[in-house]
């Protein structure tokens, strides 16, 4: 029986599978408070249903599985006390959370577009299938925000600087290249990926054979080719030795990442290289989640959000006047009060039991 709640998101059981659809195609399943509370609410159930093996997250329709959270909204509540913004990203922490922690095996269909919000609920998959629609991005930094829901973990255990290169561009990864980073456990052709779910729906007990039915042959990854010129241009953790280095490079790719970087808001981009270098050291990944709430509460009182949101989705004008403007203007001491613990009436808690 789906979900009577939320028709935003389809929960049930089908077999001895738990199901979650996304079903917000026109907003190509954009989170929102909502979807997370009610998935929350049913991975919680089926965590101890003996009834219930295995969840299955996936989209119902659209060309995309998630676009990840409802920024628009979250900005508006930026522009007022944030209070909105804050409780969902708590809840969308959480869910986060939950899913990493998960005893038993969840599947996610990354096919289609798979971004921000859709990564904070796809990797913490124990199986994540891509297909040669996948279009994965962080492009957080585009609109003054930065890689959270875990990207701090995902993106810092990439090899060599490529999590750096990923996070600071929001450059876009195919189904392939997502299966080189690991971002990926499976290629299946999306021709065939509804008869995989079938046979895991099926016998879910055996969604390691039915995977090994279902994989394709895999395409090359353009973006291996590319590895050494990130691990050198990308080496420092100091947005402006970067940017420096793309300069001095003067090659065609570096300067047209150069140009990329260009539109990216500068605190967005020094917060994300300091994400990562902490993230590097954080194993427990409640604790990655609480410091990434403490940034994102920090990150949505400041003014880069609102005015990357209205540029990008509002007035689609492309044009936005970032404050700080340039990378000298975000002093260390600013990006120190960004990481900053919250105190602990305000701190990130994961699910009791979780």
């Amino acid at each position: 029986m789906t979900n009577p709640v939320n028709d935003d998101v389809l929960i049930f059981v089908e077999g001895r599978t738990g199901r979650i659809r996304l079903n917000r195609p026109k907003a190509i399943h954009a989170l929102t408070h909502p979807i997370c509370t009610a998935m929350i609410g049913a991975l919680t159930a089926w965590a101890t249903d003996d009834a219930v093996d295995l969840v299955m997250i996936d989209h119902a329709e659209g060309r995309g599985f998630c676009a990840g959270g409802d920024i628009r909204h979250i900005a508006e509540s930026a522009k007022g006390d944030g209070s909105e913004g804050r409780a969902f990203f708590h809840e969308e922490y959480r869910l986060n959370h939950l899913l990493f922690t998960y005893a038993k095996p969840t599947i996610a269909f990354m096919d289609g577009i798979t971004m921000g919000g859709g990564v904070g609920i796809s990797q913490p998959c124990s199986i994540r299938v891509v297909t040669e629609r996948t279009m994965y991005a962080m492009p957080e930094t585009g609109i003054g925000l930065f890689t959270d829901v875990g990207g701090g973990r995902y993106l810092s255990r990439m090899p060599g600087r490529m999590g750096q290169y990923v996070g600071l561009t929001g450059a876009r990864l195919n189904g392939a290249e997502c299966l080189a980073l690991a971002l990926g456990t499976h290629y299946v052709e999306s021709d065939g990926i509804e008869a995989l779910k079938a046979a895991i729906l099926g016998n879910p007990g055996a969604v390691d054979a039915a995977l090994r039915s279902a994989v394709s042959a895999v395409p090359p990854a353009p973006i291996l080719d590319r590895q050494a010129d990130i691990d050198r241009l990308f080496a420092s953790d100091r947005y402006e030795d970067i940017v420096a280095a793309l300069a001095a490079d003067g090659g065609d790719w570096a300067l047209a990442t150069l140009k990329t970087l260009g539109t990216k808001s500068p605190q967005a981009c020094k917060v994300v290289l300091r994400l990562l270098a902490e993230s590097a050291r954080i194993d427990d990944f409640a604790e990655e989640m609480a410091m990434e709430y403490a940034v994102v509460v920090r990150v949505i009182q400041r003014p880069d959000i609102v005015e990357g949101v209205r540029a990008l989705i509002v007035d689609k004008d492309n044009a936005p006047r970032w404050n700080p403007p340039t990378a000298a203007g975000v002093s260390d001491a600013d990006i120190d009060a960004i990481f900053a613990p919250l105190p602990p009436s305000e701190a990130w808690t994961p699910l009791p039991n979780a």
